[in-house]
């Protein structure tokens, strides 16, 4: 029986969890995005963990003020285990605070951020989506970068870049079964959490190893028989990397852990389509940079008039891209149609995937200190 249908029993409808380390220019602004929710959440619980700034100080401040929704201030000041460490504590505060189960007492819990601003529908939104199919267990957010933060025009051009890549996942992500719920905001039904307690005694897995905590929440509820989808309606404004090292650092993450975390399951009916798409990754871009080069390398030798395959493909080269992006405007299709831009961040993704699945087998994940 679905949660919604019992009476009289829910303490809480919608319960918001914000883990936050060093998060004293952001924590405010994720916050207040929560106050400004037309479907205002009825807990706030935001978990300060080995945070050595004024994170804790700010996110009171806003705990204090008589007209945000309520909230708490939890502070984790020695977690070993990342982000998941300070999700479970937050989880576990709540059950004691509820009786000891989430189920029937919590209808909701959205994970977010505290880098992260949501649309002020988000959360009305998150709800119709996750009504509509009891066998859901999340919504993902559909997740945006944040505008009009460059100083430069390197890095105008490389926040421009991951605008237009989150911009094009976003709006593709509106589909069933999705690779991963986003850890910029993810709407979970009560039940579900619930049943990965009761399967493994933790919602999100507490192992130094585990990188990327939302992909192997992801899997987790699919293996236990939940469905998970994305809304592209649903949408989470997000800090973008403002360098290269950071840039690469964070998507070297997200890359390793997914690959440490797919060498862990192997091949099963949850995480085919994940090894499908790296390694169609990984021959697309050697099609673009090996095979692509090659022929521009002949069209220049021979002539580019004696090349019809190379104008057929260049033509559909620059149509195809700008029509993926067309959602963000003409300036993201003009950038996309100009090709150079998009091959450049092709080979810095591709550095990172390579990189990251060579560092998945040499290397060791290193522990939290």
């Amino acid at each position: 029986m679905p949660l919604d249908e019992f009476d009289g029993a829910v303490l809480y409808d919608t319960v918001i969890l914000v883990p936050a380390r060093n998060e004293e220019v952001g924590v405010l602004t994720s916050l207040d995005s929560l106050a400004r929710q037309t479907r205002r959440p009825d807990l706030i619980i935001v978990v300060v963990n080995n945070s050595t700034d004024r994170t804790e100080e700010i996110a009171q401040r806003f705990a204090d003020d008589e007209n945000t929704p309520k909230t708490v201030v939890l502070n984790f000041a020695d977690n070993p285990h990342k982000k998941a460490g300070a999700l479970n504590y937050g989880l576990n505060w709540l059950r004691e605070a509820v009786g000891g189960r989430l189920a029937r007492t919590v209808r909701h819990v959205l994970v977010m951020d505290a880098d992260t601003e949501l649309h002020p529908k988000f959360i009305e939104r998150a709800r119709n989506v996750i009504a509509s199919d009891p066998e859901l267990g999340g919504v993902s957010a559909a997740c945006l970068g944040r505008t009009d933060l460059w100083r430069s025009p390197w890095q105008r051009y490389l926040l421009g870049m991951q605008i237009i890549e989150y911009g094009r996942a976003a709006s593709s992500r509106y589909r069933r079964d999705v690779h991963t719920m986003s850890g910029a905001g993810s709407f979970y039904r009560s039940e579900a959490l619930q049943g990965l307690l009761d399967w493994r005694g933790q919602v999100f897995w507490e192992d130094h190893r585990n990188l990327v905590e939302d992909y192997e929440t992801t899997l987790a509820l699919k293996e236990s028989g939940w469905k998970v989808t994305a809304n592209q309606l649903c949408i989470a404004y997000t800090d973008l990397m403002p360098t290269l090292r950071e840039l690469l650092q964070q998507r070297e993450r997200w890359s390793r852990g997914t690959v440490d975390t797919l060498r862990g399951r192997g091949w099963t009916t949850s995480t085919w389509r994940s090894i499908t798409t790296i390694v169609l990754g990984l021959i697309g871009a050697a099609y673009i940079l090996g095979w692509g080069s090659t022929q521009l390398a002949m069209a220049v030798k021979n002539g580019f008039a004696q090349q019809p395959l190379f104008w057929a493909l260049f033509g559909f080269w620059i149509i195809y891209p700008a029509l993926r992006v067309r959602n963000l405007g003409w300036k993201a299709m003009l950038v996309e149609a100009l090709l150079i831009p998009e091959l450049v961040y092709t080979v810095v993704r591709t550095y990172w995937l390579v990189s990251s699945i060579v560092k998945s087998y040499v290397t060791r994940v290193s522990a939290w200190k």
